[in-house]
């Protein structure tokens, strides 16, 4: 029988896990190197901007759980509302409530672009709404991640430039392939290769936009990404029991090394905060599930 102090810490559990709060660095990572790549500005503004999309985030994945109710009722007992330990509608109330939230927030204080800000709000609701029901539901997922990167770029100084434009068209590129990978956790169907060309879109990326100094830091940098990414594909390419979840977890965290690769030769610093974001992605899903 639960104590009370063993239920009420079950319940913060559940609030966490409902918002797979290990992706949550890759989404600070992701607004950070934005706001490199469009000129940065005041400290102040970047904390704004990290938490207004860390409410989106989490009340995205709050709503994904509260419009998968049935599937996962069916598929996935152990999530937070068919295991009992909070109810559909508060799921949904929250979850709506951080949306809103996050969007006040980049728009009041982080001072982003308010068509770009609503389309990234709008973009995650259809996301969590429609994932199950289209199969192209990875490129909805991507491009809540190209939104991102758009619009932590508009509360930067030099605005939207064409280098983030490609940047964050090779991050949603990413992000699709690893959401394609995703949708073989629960089936027995082989997985399919093909996915694994959009992983290389940031490779090639920073191939092609890197000249003199800092290309020789996008090599390395280059490589250190593909040296992640071969162990954790190789979860999902591995005889006749794949396990694909630990590739998408492994994937998951590669998003940090793609920001990271983004602003190659930044400054030392920078390239230790994004060091930093990737070691928290990897510990935090030690304790949470991703997914």
């Amino acid at each position: 029988m639960l104590t009370p102090a063993n239920d009420t810490a079950a319940r913060w559990r559940a609030l966490f896990v409902l918002g797979r709060f290990p992706s949550l660095p890759t989404v600070w990572s992701n607004g950070l190197a934005a706001w490199l790549l469009a000129g940065d500005g005041p400290p102040g503004r970047l904390l704004w901007l990290l938490l207004g999309t860390s409410l989106l985030h989490v009340g995205g994945m709050y709503l994904n759980d509260y419009f998968d109710e049935a599937h996962d009722r069916a598929f996935r007992k152990d999530r937070p509302i068919p295991s009992g330990r909070i109810p559909a509608a508060t799921v949904g109330r929250l979850g709506g409530l951080w949306l809103l939230m996050g969007t006040v927030v980049l728009l009041t204080l982080a001072a982003t672009h308010a068509w770009l800000t609503l389309a990234l709000a709008g973009t995650i609701l259809a996301c969590d709404a429609l994932h199950k029901a289209t199969v192209l539901a990875p490129l909805l997922i991507g491009a809540c991640r190209f939104l991102l990167y758009l619009v932590a770029g508009s509360a930067a100084a030099d605005g939207i430039n064409g280098l983030l434009l490609w940047c964050a068209i090779a991050m949603a590129c990413y992000v699709a392939g690893t959401a394609t990978l995703a949708r073989h956790e629960t089936t027995r169907q082989p997985v399919e290769r093909w996915p694994v060309l959009l992983l290389a879109a940031p490779l090639l990326l920073a191939w092609i936009a890197n000249r003199h100094e800092f290309r020789q830091v996008a090599l390395w940098l280059s490589l250190v990404l593909v040296l992640w990414l071969l162990p954790c594909l190789r979860h999902a390419f591995r005889g006749p029991e794949p396990n694909v979840g630990l590739t998408v977890a492994g994937l998951g965290s590669g998003i940090v090394l793609v920001d990271l690769l983004a602003v190659a030769g930044y400054s030392p610093l920078m390239a230790l905060a994004f060091g930093l974001l990737f070691l928290a992605t990897i510990v935090a899903q030690r304790f949470l599930p991703n997914a």
